[in-house]
């Protein structure tokens, strides 16, 4: 199912002349090497481009569409590319002090490039052929067209050939030798594919994913079997699972690219989210990516949730140069570093406007009273649970109000917990289904730890208890402000608590503890131990005050007092202890809106 749907988003690719054709891929060069009749090799120029990466301008390969890499190449492996490659292949040098080896990927290249190309009647094929016929690795080192550039080139730069200007894999007959040669089925037994359900050559080794952070460098397989046990009646590598090279080749392709595409993709904890509609059309990536991802746009938020209301309405929208339906197929895939190999979160396959239900649905639920954006993504929700103080940064411009990312280092958080989180808390938001309560004790924890609950920690308590229902928090608890006329006691108390802390900060201004620092977990666990202590100490502060301010600190005292209705508990669990602080949120919210009116 995930391969084929992979399979059909290339083809739309395809079709849209967006993604490189079977048997070619955007691969990133460093130098050419200019090349004459004769195949004596002129120069070596740099085709490296002055591109931006965050705020700095940097001298970057430039991405050219060449034949595709040869799948399963590994460090010990000699497999050659066609047109392309390293200089232990192009030129027979490196400077890993194996010339040995060196050699014999130069040897390899030489027969490959003559194979295919001795019968190509260009110019441009002809070149190439005496230029493996007649370069001399040996030489390599002292040429003068290479000296310039040595140590670049030797440092892993993948090189192209040019010739007269031009670059040898521009060329019609070049390109169709290469086509006829990657299209050849000749050899190898025919079976049929799991994916395309038609008769083709199984691909031993698929094509690498490259991108994926905490994955290999040099890329990790989606399928793959490399182990005896995983093995089934002798066959080896993937022929247990048997996927045609053009099947291969395509999901692999297209992986690659929709990992490249940062604009349309996320990294949730270790979790990497990829999303694309039915018919490749990137409106509606767009528009996804922004909402419910949190990625960058070129767009207001505004004219962002104008589009979501329209599709939620049932109507069709325009949006990005493109036209998005409610009823269009959209897919959403989850895939994590294992070692080697990827592993597969989740995969989603909905319409768009259902997909955006749910994430109106969880927005709603997150929505609260001090909130600083109209909707936090999965990435922001995730940095509650872990350690450390992750600065909000908001870029306050009509034109985007979402809170900016920013590099928390790695010390200052433990990211174990995101991890274990972000895959199930992506499944909850996505469905419309509970959220996993490693969510809410990851919260808990940060709480107790910096005995603070600020806006994105209360939006969180509030959406889990209002999805997750708990009798000991009920919904009159999870409002979006202040309720007043709730009775819940674990809900009062936090009020009350807040109260108490106002009074303090009111009669010794500029305090560095006040009675959070010191007996904010003690309190909504034990309330019985520690209000009767907290209410005598305010009795205190109160003198410091003027009449007026007195009489009101009084009478909320004594209002909140009234609500409870019994005696402090002894000792509240976890759900009341949420009740606690959203209680305690709510009221110093209202408390500083009074504060700010005043």
């Amino acid at each position: 199912m995930i391969l084929q749907a992979l399979v059909r988003h290339y083809e739309d690719l395809v079709a849209r002349d967006a993604i490189a054709g079977p048997g070619w891929s955007k691969t990133k060069i460093s130098y050419a090497l200019e090349i004459d009749d004769e195949g004596q090799l002129l120069q070596a120029v740099s085709v490296m481009a002055q591109q931006q990466r965050g705020k700095k301008t940097m001298l970057l390969p430039q991405e050219m569409e060449l034949p595709a890499p040869v799948p399963g190449r590994t460090g010990k492996s000699i497999k050659p590319n066609f047109l392309w490659d390293n200089a232990s292949y192009i030129l027979g040098i490196d400077e890993k002090g194996n010339p040995e080896r060196a050699k014999d990927c130069f040897s390899a290249s030489q027969k490959h490039h003559i194979e295919l190309l001795s019968g190509v009647n260009c110019a441009p094929a002809q070149a190439i052929v005496a230029f493996f016929r007649n370069w001399d690795p040996k030489r390599a080192a002292d040429h003068p067209a290479l000296r310039e550039h040595l140590d670049e080139i030797l440092s892993g730069a993948n090189l192209v050939f040019r010739y007269r200007g031009a670059f040898a894999q521009q060329d019609p007959a070049v390109r169709e030798a290469w086509q006829r040669h990657y299209d050849d089925d000749s050899e190898g037994t025919l079976s049929v594919c799991l994916v395309t359900g038609q008769a083709a050559v199984p691909q031993e080794v698929h094509p690498s994913i490259k991108g994926v952070q905490g994955a290999q460098p040099s890329g990790a397989a989606l399928v793959s079997f490399n182990g005896e046990a995983f093995e089934s009646f002798g066959k080896e590598q993937s022929l247990n699972a048997p996927v045609g090279k053009y099947a291969a080749f395509a999901y692999t392709a297209v992986l690659n690219h929709l990992i490249a595409d940062r604009r349309h993709n996320s990294l949730v904890g270790d979790t990497l989210v990829l999303c694309w509609a039915e018919g490749g059309d990137p409106a509606a990536q767009d528009l996804f990516s922004a909402y419910a991802l949190g990625n960058d746009s070129d767009y207001a938020e505004e004219d962002i949730r104008n589009a979501v209301s329209a599709l939620l309405a049932g109507e069709t929208v325009d949006f990005d140069e493109g036209r998005i339906a409610p009823d269009t197929d959209f897919y959403l895939l989850g895939i994590a570093p294992n070692a080697a190999r990827l592993s597969v979160r989740f995969f989603y396959r909905n319409t768009i406007g259902e997909f955006l239900k749910n994430v109106q649905a969880h927005y709603d639920r997150l929505r609260i009273v001090g909130g600083q954006t109209s909707y936090l993504s999965p990435w922001w929700l995730l940095q509650e649970t872990v350690g450390g103080k992750a600065r909000d940064k908001h870029n306050k411009s009509a034109a985007n109000t979402k809170p900016q990312q920013e590099t928390v280092s790695e010390k200052a958080r433990d990211k174990s917990g995101m991890k274990n989180t972000a895959a199930a808390l992506l499944r909850s938001i996505l469905t419309n289904t509970p959220y996993p309560s490693t969510l809410l004790s990851g919260v808990e924890l940060r709480i107790r730890a910096e005995r603070e609950i600020k806006w994105r920690k209360a939006a969180i308590l509030k959406a889990y208890y209002t999805k997750n229902r708990h009798p000991q928090v009920p919904k009159e608890v999870c409002t979006v402000s202040l309720n007043e006329q709730c009775t819940n006691t674990a809900y009062v108390l936090g009020r009350l608590f807040a109260v108490l802390e106002r009074i303090q900060s009111e009669a010794n201004p500029g305090v560095n503890a006040t009675i959070k620092d010191k007996y904010f977990n003690s309190a909504s666990a034990t309330p019985a131990r520690v209000f009767p202590m907290l209410i005598d100490l305010a009795q205190k502060h109160l003198r410091k005050l003027a009449g007026g301010q007195r009489i009101c600190f009084d009478k909320r005292i004594s209002g909140l007092c009234s609500l409870l209705q019994e005696s402090f508990p002894d000792r509240m669990t976890l759900p009341q202890q949420g009740s606690f602080q959203l209680g305690y949120y709510h009221q110093k919210e209202k408390l500083f809106e009074k504060k700010e009116e005043k």
